[in-house]
């Protein structure tokens, strides 16, 4: 995997998509392809015990043993969809949304739902799969196309931290305790620097802010489709095939790393190989994933117990009222 500045490879996408207001998934998923295939990004659900929950305060008091065992109580699962509509006596379909899912009344919280058995459901992550989803799905990607080991995999601009920037403040910034601070001579001082750093910045010059990405990649050519930009690399299926694909991938996020956070980088938004057999879009504002290809790839995914896909029909809107069962 490599970054590209050569967005042309791409431009073939953009007569296959609807205007951006258009209702349906053409919006962002091309037409034109024999089967289309839903792949539905987990949930997580959380079991809720008859037991109060510890004071911040009380909770440090609490031997270590303590606070595991209850930390193990309040665990989260992945849920899948099914198990999701099981517990809310709803319905899993191709057209499914997930706060209709979970009965979400008008002007409530879709997005942390307590079902009637006391568990907690959690709405699944937008615009991304977890490494080993990836993985399973371009598994079978493989076996449907002629070429592999080549083509294109485009990550939205937009991710937090991935590019850097002129600017004034970090890209991110990681948040770190240490109980000790207050007694640092230093602390006081830093504290007041940044309050007064708001005014200095309007008289202080940008200076480059570092991102994941180079700079020369941060300030490079975007292939851009409607309202979104996206970042172009070479890669193929192959390479998404196994879950520590995130170790080889450019945009893995080194920063976060040295942070203590373990090795991970966001999922690819659009996928495809060189010879154009099927397309991988996961949406940023999608809790789904559709892949675009022939009807023996979506068959073979539809099939894998691994996933949680449903076949699509070409037009199908994927909008928050899309759900008429679940009204």
């Amino acid at each position: 995997m490599q970054w590209t500045s050569d967005i042309s490879t791409g431009e073939w996408l953009r007569g296959l998509l609807d205007d951006p207001w258009n209702a349906s998934m053409h919006s962002v998923v091309p037409h034109g392809y024999p089967a289309y295939a839903r792949i539905l990004h987990p949930g997580a659900v959380r079991s809720l015990p008859d037991q109060a929950v510890p004071s911040p305060e009380d909770w440090v008091r609490l031997p270590l043993a303590e606070q595991n065992r209850l930390i193990a109580l309040f665990h989260d699962e992945p849920a899948t969809w099914a198990s999701t509509a099981a517990a809310f006596g709803t319905e899993v379909h191709p057209l499914a949304q997930w706060q209709r899912l979970v009965r979400t009344p008008v002007d409530g919280d879709w997005r942390t739902r307590i079902a009637p058995d006391g568990r907690e459901f959690t709405a699944p992550m937008e615009g991304e799969l977890a490494p080993e989803v990836v993985a399973a799905v371009a598994r079978h990607l493989v076996a449907h196309t002629t070429t592999p080991d080549a083509g294109a995999a485009a990550l939205w601009e937009g991710f937090g931290g991935l590019l850097g920037h002129l600017g004034h403040t970090p890209s991110r910034a990681f948040l770190t305790f240490d109980d000790t601070s207050t007694e640092d001579p230093h602390h006081q001082a830093m504290l007041d620097r940044s309050i007064h750093d708001p005014l200095n910045n309007a008289f202080r010059k940008p200076t480059w802010q570092e991102g994941i990405l180079s700079r020369e990649v941060s300030e490079g050519p975007r292939l851009e489709f409607l309202d979104r930009a996206y970042v172009l690399f070479e890669a193929s299926a192959r390479e998404f095939s196994s879950p520590d694909w995130v170790l080889d991938a450019p945009w893995r996020d080194l920063p976060g790393e040295e942070h203590g956070f373990p090795p991970s980088a966001q999922s690819p938004n659009i996928l495809w190989p060189e010879d154009r057999a099927w397309v991988m879009v996961s949406e940023i504002d999608f809790d789904s994933t559709v892949v675009a290809g022939s009807a023996e790839l979506v068959e073979a995914l539809c099939a894998d117990p691994a996933l949680e896909a449903l076949p699509l029909r070409e037009g199908a809107e994927l909008g928050w009222d899309a759900d008429d069962v679940n009204r």
